[in-house]
């Protein structure tokens, strides 16, 4: 292990604004996000598999009125994202570091009011579908974290992954998409990525790539 990220792990020990093994919000967080965390009873909005919580950060400045939990189980990324928010003074903001297949111990459900995945692995094997963050089973457990009402939002690059959720979303009894596009900046959706551009997301623009944008609300 690399000096560097022995020095992120060790941040992240220390920083009040990571929820991660070893700390007591840990196993006492699941339902209790407003009260044990945040302490207000504004909307906690989700980012899975956040890497280094640049949406996270991003929505988190401009919308105080919010809670945002960034969960990756990466927690040399997490530690990146956690020292922006601390200099930020962003105290709307933490991050969670586990798998998402373990979010089930970490969030009640109706708990939420949004979730986001920002360019996640579209696992494009036949043989990896169990890993699609958008396959017919993550989608259920995402309906049972949302409010009535919650929103879903995913952005890709990948063609691929974007058809597979527009599919599953479909298909899916919990969800309703409400609006997609394959060109999002060239959409009338455009203002709907907030000005967060995360460093991948710049880099796969510069090379050609269309943003696609789905937004799905739970029926």
């Amino acid at each position: 292990m690399t000096r560097r990220k022995l020095e992120h792990y060790k941040f992240s020990a220390d920083a009040a604004n990571v929820i991660e093994a070893g700390k007591p919000l840990y196993t006492q967080i699941k339902g209790h996000w407003n009260s044990l965390y945040f302490e207000n009873d504004y909307p906690v909005v989700v980012e899975l598999a956040c890497g280094k919580g640049e949406y996270t950060i991003g929505l988190g400045k401009q919308f105080p009125e919010k809670n945002f939990i960034g969960m990756d189980i990466k927690g040399d990324r997490i530690a990146r994202g956690s020292l922006i928010a601390t200099e930020n003074k962003l105290n709307n903001v933490a991050f969670l570091r586990a798998g998402i297949q373990y979010a089930d111990e970490f969030f009640e459900d109706n708990e939420l009011s949004e979730i986001w995945l920002i360019h996640p692995d579209p696992q494009v094997r036949d043989r990896d579908e169990n890993k699609r963050l958008t396959n017919p089973q993550f989608l259920a457990r995402y309906a049972r974290y949302l409010k009535p009402g919650g929103m879903f939002y995913l952005k890709t690059d990948s063609t691929f992954l974007y058809e597979y959720s527009l599919e599953k979303l479909s298909e899916s009894e919990s969800f309703t998409i409400i609006e997609h596009t394959a060109d999002l900046y060239e959409s009338h959706l455009h203002d709907e990525h907030y000005g967060v551009k995360t460093h991948y997301e710049s880099i796969f623009v510069s090379k050609g790539y269309t943003i696609k944008y789905i937004k799905a609300v739970v029926s």
